[in-house]
This record gives C-alpha cells, sequence and structure tokens, in this order.
C-alpha cells in the first residue's frame, strides 16, 4: 500500500506542526531551536498533499546525526495507515542523512508505539530509562 510522498519540510510547514504538537499535548519547539529554522525535516503527504506526519534531522559535522520531534496529524485514526506513514518517515529521513554522509542516526524516544516504529525501520535499542536534559541560554 503506498500511500507517502516524501518531501523537505518548508519554513510555511511550522504552524501545521504547531497544531498537530498542542493536539498531542507536546510542548512545541519553538522554530528556532529545529534544524536549519524548521527546514531540515521530512513531511509525508497523501497523494492528494494532506500532510500526514513530519520529523526533523539535526545534522552534525560528524558522521552522526539526530532525529527528533516526530509528529502526526492527529485525524488520521486508522492505525495501520498510521504505521506505514510513520515507517515512511523514519525511511525517508534515514535515507536523507545517508545522502549527507551520516553513518548513524541518533534519538531519543518514549511512546512505545515510536519504539516500535524505530525498530520496524532498523534501529536498536541504545539505552533505557534516561532522562532528557536541556539548558535554554
Amino acid at each position: 500500500m503506498d500511500i507517502t510522498n516524501a518531501r523537505m519540510l518548508e519554513g510555511s510547514d511550522y504552524e501545521t506542526l504547531v497544531k498537530w504538537w498542542n493536539w498531542w499535548k507536546f510542548t512545541p519547539p519553538p522554530k528556532e531551536f529545529l534544524p536549519e529554522n524548521g527546514t531540515c525535516g521530512i513531511m509525508i503527504e497523501d497523494h492528494n498533499g494532506v500532510g500526514m506526519c513530519a520529523g526533523f534531522l539535526y545534522l552534525t559535522n560528524s558522521g552522526a546525526a539526530w532525529v527528533e520531534f516526530i509528529v502526526s496529524n492527529p485525524d488520521i485514526k486508522d492505525k495501520t495507515v498510521r504505521k506505514l506513514m510513520l515507517n515512511g518517515l523514519i525511511n525517508a529521513i534515514s535515507s536523507y542523512a545517508k545522502s549527507n554522509d551520516v553513518k548513524w542516526i541518533f534519538t531519543s524516544v518514549k511512546n512505545k508505539s515510536l519504539i516500535d516504529r524505530y525498530s520496524d525501520c532498523g534501529f536498536t535499542v541504545g539505552s533505557k530509562e534516561t532522562t532528557e536534559m536541556i539548558k535554554r541560554l
């Protein structure tokens, strides 16, 4: 079942993502916190151009990159479609990373369903029960 079209995020996508994050009760990151001011990431759309999910890739000056802030359109309720679209997103981000000479992708996830999606796409568990820490300067 081919349901996806992957494209790079555009600055205008940020407002849509904020709505999705708010619906999921996740505090939206400020646009300037996102890589390339919110454009270094992938949006998965259906064949009608409706956004389904998106995520970001923080590129570094090493062979490693960080995947973060994956969010999905809350209007998509079908669990099979959600699984396919999220797997498609993770694979698209992985392909984009590889095309940028990234050798390792790192992420931090606590949502069981999203952990399963990453596992489906070849990620392995590095550690459990860690605490994310952030300092705003």
